[in-house]
């Protein structure tokens, strides 16, 4: 296999980490198995950015995995990042031909790595692939997805796409109507694993280090398509994502409990996406949620069912940390100082 001079690897492996020390430790050995099986003359390159972990992850590296017969490489970063920056880190340093985006809670089947590179090898005009994602017990998660819009999300927060599955107009979001088996040209895929050209990120840039966290793969993507690339769904390469690792593992809270911390971060980064690349449409974006929100708060806060008036207090919890996001990202034009 001829590699190009500007390719000193045919794959580099990207693994962004935040106090997941143990989880880490496992995708990195599942990592190293799948290195082993790539096929002659291919070789690869893992790049390990910790986000600042207070947990001993980057030391776990140093200590564990210097001497690999695959080259690991450590990147200590002074704080948390988020994804898309830390990503573009390592971007920056990376010498393969394509870049492996791998979630530090996600795990490598048999011949996945392998299967990945030769789908892109096999497709030049694809500039991003992705897998089947499962859990442990083999469950299927959301692995190919649609652009988000207005028509998309009020599917997801009116529980229709979940309802109706099997529906090609209410299963949309997720494309839960579809058969998992087939490959298709999808809109985009989660970036707890993602085979990207190195080339065509180069042509397109980097992740925008606007989004902290959520929806820097969906803005990627979008960009990608909008050069010409395409972007692949494979079902034969199968990778299993634990999911929420990192989110679960946050101890400086500005509210009382993670969740709402994370959810806070999902809504900026719904209105810096919507005022990038659909403008006043975060108006919309934001009036959907709030509508939805207050709706089914004044349906349950009378209910003589504890668990609905629960459910009432947690709708005005969103509403708002809905409002907070968008002072904050004055209605999505901005991104706040990171980390968030």
């Amino acid at each position: 296999m001829h590699i190009s001079p500007s390719y000193h690897y045919e794959i580099s492996v990207i693994v962004v980490s935040f106090n997941t020390r143990d989880m880490l430790r496992e995708c990195l050995q599942s990592v190293l198995a799948e290195c082993a099986l790539l096929p002659d003359g291919a070789t690869a390159e893992i790049l390990v950015v910790d986000n600042a972990s207070s947990d001993g992850s980057a030391d776990m590296v140093d200590r564990d995995f210097s001497a690999s017969a695959v080259p690991v490489r450590l990147i200590r970063s002074g704080v948390n990042l988020g994804f898309g920056a830390a990503n573009n880190v390592a971007f920056e340093q990376a010498q393969g031909r394509y870049l492996v985006l791998l979630n530090s809670d996600a795990f490598l089947h048999s011949g996945a790595l392998r299967i990945a590179l030769e789908h892109m090898r096999a497709n030049p005009e694809v500039a991003i692939g992705g897998g089947r994602l499962v859990s442990r017990d083999g469950q299927a998660h959301p692995s190919a997805r649609t652009f988000h819009s207005i028509w998309i999300d009020a599917l997801v927060l009116t529980g229709l796409a979940d309802r109706f599955p099997r529906s090609r107009i209410f299963g949309a979001p997720d494309r839960t109507w579809a058969d998992l088996n087939q490959p298709a040209e999808v809109d985009w895929m989660p970036g707890a694993f993602l085979i990207v050209r190195h080339e065509a990120l180069d042509k397109v840039g980097l992740f925008d280090p606007a989004f902290f966290l959520y929806y820097e793969e969906v803005d990627l993507c979008r960009r990608m398509k909008a050069a010409g690339f395409r972007v692949r769904y494979w079902p034969d390469v199968v990778v299993t994502h634990i999911g929420g690792e990192s989110g679960r593992q946050v101890r400086s809270l500005q509210f009382s409990e993670a969740a709402a911390q994370v959810v806070l971060w999902r809504m900026r980064s719904t209105l810096l996406y919507y005022r990038k690349h659909h403008g006043a449409q975060a108006w919309l974006a934001m009036g959907l949620e709030l509508i939805i929100y207050n709706l089914g708060r004044l349906r349950n806060r009378r209910s003589s069912d504890p668990a609905r008036r629960n459910r009432a207090v947690e709708l005005a919890l969103l509403s708002s940390l809905l409002r907070k996001a968008w002072r904050e990202t004055n209605g999505g034009r901005v991104s706040p100082p990171r980390p968030w």
